[in-house]
């Protein structure tokens, strides 16, 4: 069974605006970098704790400069050289296609039928040109089966929605809407999981 410590990658202006990002490459705001070098120091604890040699384990990001810059943070923390981590584009965030960048406040203005096919099936819809939460959830899939040790991964919301249904977490109906926070460590065991914060 693969340990999986998993961050959502910290705040962006755009997640403060409530625009949808998925695969636009949108930079760390300060509150972010701040939420990031905590899950760094949450992590050393929760490794001292454990009797986890830091520098022991696998340690991955999505390609996206906010999950990856808060990969250098969280490593910063851990004592580690900032770079020292690989990036797999598995752990991309889920594609709004035409909807990225707008606010889901618009788009019940502009797209309402779309939007309401959304909120009734939130798990198989497809945006416009982008993926479901079932699609991720098979591209998580490949990339846990492909782990061959524990991993620490800093990713993004609609991923760990991803593993959460793959590793039987949570839900298919119910994975889409769980609020995955920032500043905070997602520890997968299995089908285990635990917070901290």
């Amino acid at each position: 069974m693969k340990t999986v410590y998993y961050i959502r990658h910290g705040e962006t202006d755009w997640n403060v605006a409530g625009r949808l990002q998925g695969h636009r490459d949108i930079p760390l705001n300060d509150n972010g970098r701040r939420q990031a070098r905590h899950c760094g120091q949450v992590l050393r604890d929760l490794f001292v704790k454990e009797g986890r040699d830091p520098s022991s384990i696998d340690y991955v990001s999505s390609p996206l400069v906010r999950a990856s810059e808060t990969m250098e943070l969280v490593r910063e923390g851990l004592g580690l050289p900032r770079d020292g981590f690989r990036r797999d584009a598995q752990l991309i965030e889920l594609s709004f296609g035409d909807w990225e960048g707008s606010t889901i406040a618009l788009l019940h203005q502009n797209d309402p039928v779309r939007i309401a096919q959304r909120e009734h099936d939130k798990y198989h819809f497809v945006p416009p040109n982008g993926e479901s939460y079932r699609m991720v959830e098979a591209r998580m899939k490949r990339w846990y089966d492909g782990l061959t040790g524990d991993v620490v991964a800093t990713a993004h919301g609609g991923t760990c929605r991803g593993l959460m249904t793959c590793l039987g977490v949570a839900k298919p109906a119910v994975a889409p809407l769980v609020d995955i926070v920032q500043g905070e460590v997602y520890v997968f065991r299995g089908s285990e999981l635990a917070r901290y914060a």
